[in-house]
């Protein structure tokens, strides 16, 4: 299959929540990894994230000039399997967006892959390197992260460790969802390399489980 090479990028805690347990979104990174997020976020092709984070946090999904000169906003694209993405969303100002459903929406930038209520990753990474996507950073939540890794898409992993602790035994994880149910299905990752920033640690691993 041809497909975009995948960048899970995430921030968590030093005991690896992501928010409270409410949800509330919680300081993790500071200046610099902001910086870094921007510069990632501008030098890939298209940005993904799932319809609970476009719901909670109302994200631009764009790059701000205040990190990058002249930046190019790479395409924005919306897991939305149920079609509950608002139409006054701020994803929508500026730039590209395709908002990814398995329902009939009918509305322009609205393609579907799979159905029974699940998007189709497989059919959707074949569907954005059509589109030109080689570089693909998703940026959760947590159920999106685990379904990428539960389909085997995933090329690296880097993950911004601050120095909070969250606690809670509900508190959102990085990568959440149903989890290994043996030790035949967890994924081994090849650490690369660190690097402090901020009050924190910068961590980037490669997959390699294929």
């Amino acid at each position: 299959m041809m497909k975009p090479r995948v960048i899970v990028n995430v921030a968590m805690s030093a005991d690896g929540k992501i928010a409270l347990p409410d949800r509330t979104e919680v300081k993790i990174s500071g200046k610099e990894d902001f910086r870094r997020v921007h510069q990632l976020r501008d030098s890939v092709d298209a940005i993904l994230v799932g319809i609970g984070t476009v719901l909670a946090d109302d994200p631009k999904l764009t790059v701000k000039e205040e990190y990058v000169e002249d930046p190019d906003h790479p395409l924005k694209v919306v897991l939305d399997s149920g079609g509950r993405t608002p139409k006054d969303a701020r994803l929508f100002d500026e730039g590209e967006w395709l908002i990814v459903t398995t329902e009939e929406v009918g509305r322009e930038g609205w393609i579907r892959c799979g159905e029974s209520g699940r998007v189709d990753l497989n059919v959707l990474m074949e569907e954005l390197f059509e589109r030109g996507v080689e570089e693909l950073l998703v940026e959760g939540g947590g159920e999106v992260v685990s379904s990428f890794f539960e389909e085997g898409l995933v090329d690296e992993f880097t993950v911004f460790v601050g120095s909070v602790i969250i606690g809670g035994r509900d508190a959102p994880t990085p990568v959440d969802g149903e989890g290994a149910a043996g030790l035949n299905e967890t994924v081994r990752l090849k650490f690369c390399e660190f690097e402090r920033m901020d009050d924190g640690i910068l961590l980037r691993y490669e997959v390699d489980d294929r």
